[in-house]
């Protein structure tokens, strides 16, 4: 069966950096629903789409096809006195963007009464380099199209 719109996707993978550093494997298979649902990267959807079982690639995506490139107003420093006692580095916190909209921030760094925060995606600003095996492809079920994403096995279970 071809990877097609409303197909479900089971793959390994493997992200390293552009300088081939690998940053995180697969240990489970991701299992997505394929077709415009932002289950996964746009770049990664198109370089699959017509494919089968076994199909195996590398993509070199830019940060603006991977998690972005840095946005320097999404990072902030924070008086520690504004957060609850037990905030930790590598802990992530929901704030507002400076348009108001609710956005998740990580705690990069406490530095004496100041806490620091980075709104970007951890790997936003790099480019990466994803190798993808194809594992296996069905068709989704009415109920996996409808919601937008995969249920069951690997999936997301309600």
């Amino acid at each position: 069966m071809k990877i097609a719109k409303d197909t479900v996707v089971t793959l390994k993978y493997k992200v390293s950096e552009a300088s081939g550093k690998l940053i995180e494997e697969s240990k489970e298979p991701m299992v997505y629903l394929h077709g415009g649902y932002n289950n996964t990267l746009p770049k990664i959807e198109e370089a699959l789409e017509g494919k089968e079982a076994g199909f195996d690639c590398t993509l070199d995506l830019q940060p603006e096809d991977a998690f972005g490139v840095r946005d320097e107003s999404l990072v902030r420093v924070i008086p520690k006195s504004e957060f609850p006692p037990g905030v930790k580095v590598g802990g992530q916190l929901e704030g507002r963007s400076d348009d108001g909209t609710p956005h998740v921030f990580h705690v990069m760094k406490i530095k004496g009464p100041e806490v620091h925060l980075d709104g970007n995606h951890p790997l936003a600003g790099k480019a990466l380099k994803f190798h993808i095996k194809v594992t296996g492809v069905r068709m989704a079920s009415g109920e996996e199209i409808a919601h937008g994403h995969v249920h069951g096995e690997h999936g997301h279970h309600h």
